[in-house]
């Protein structure tokens, strides 16, 4: 029996100004197995709804084969361990994307380099900005250009915690985007470079006078903001609480707090229950390593 089984961790996308562009990966894991079979696609531990041959496992797992031009062989795809939130802005598509390419690679000889999975992923999600922390682990930034995408990796300064606040509902990441204008102003693009190129050097030094104003933006969270109801209390109690920044975890609606101070998520939590929001809290580490063969 030729089987493989993957680790993937979740991912925060954009932190503020870095839309569709910046990324970090996070200690909290999908676990998949892939077992070659000589029969049809099939599935365990998978909402029937999503065992068919559109589950983005598959896809990414079927698409590595194509890269390679090779025949897609029979797969049981079981998912083992699901602890990344679905459609809250954690990552949870490109996690799937990601372990299904890394099996297919695995599985056919290690044949291809992380710079190719990459670009062979970005074609499926259509922006890496999940794709590469979940790759290559830690903070990442990203460009595409034609078919093919290139990422560069951050330090984070170890004093910097991340709190995600996951709300007890979904957001579609189409709906998310809907909102977004079609066009924006020159001085908010010139907001948006600005911040981010400060933003970067200033996680990495862990500056928190400049993580505080760098992590702003102009050309997603005042649109998406709208749709994620409690979201004007917790940033509230964010700042109340000495959080250094509060963003938008990817497309939402999960927020994301930027803290230095070891109780910040049980104080959160507390403040969060006060009002009627039933979030889940959770310290999420930076994870380094990016998806793994376990």
């Amino acid at each position: 029996m030729v089987k493989c089984t993957v680790r993937v961790p979740a991912t925060t996308a954009n932190l503020g100004p870095g839309f569709d562009c910046v990324g970090c990966a996070f200690t909290l894991y999908n676990t998949l197995t892939f077992t070659l079979t000589d029969e049809a696609l099939s599935f365990s531990g998978c909402d029937e709804k999503y065992a068919n041959a559109e589950n983005l496992a598959f896809i990414g797992f079927r698409d590595v084969f194509s890269y390679l031009s090779l025949p897609t062989p029979g797969v049981h795809i079981s998912f083992d361990q699901i602890s990344v939130p679905v459609s809250r802005g954690l990552g949870s598509s490109a996690a799937l994307i990601v372990a299904g390419s890394c099996a297919a690679n695995f599985l056919s000889g290690n044949k291809l380099s992380k710079e190719q999975l990459l670009a062979i992923c970005n074609k499926i999600e259509g922006h890496p900005d999940n794709l590469s922390p979940a790759i290559y682990g830690g903070l990442t930034a990203s460009v595409t250009r034609g078919d093919n995408a290139y990422s560069v990796r951050y330090g984070i300064h170890p004093s910097l915690r991340f709190v995600a606040l996951v709300p007890d509902f979904e957001l579609l990441t189409s709906l998310a985007r809907s909102v977004l204008p079609k066009e924006i102003a020159f001085k908010d693009a010139v907001f948006n470079t600005s911040h981010l190129a400060v933003l970067l050097k200033a996680l990495e030094t862990g500056d928190k006078a400049l993580i505080s104003l760098a992590l702003d933006d102009k050309l997603h969270q005042p649109y998406r903001r709208a749709l994620i109801k409690g979201y004007d209390q917790a940033e509230a109690f964010a700042k109340e609480l000495g959080a250094l920044a509060f963003c938008l975890s990817g497309a939402g609606p999960t927020c994301l707090c930027l803290t230095d101070s070891d109780g910040f998520a049980e104080k959160m939590e507390e403040k969060l229950r006060s009002i009627g929001l039933n979030w889940q809290v959770l310290s999420l580490p930076v994870d380094t390593e990016g998806a793994k063969i376990i």
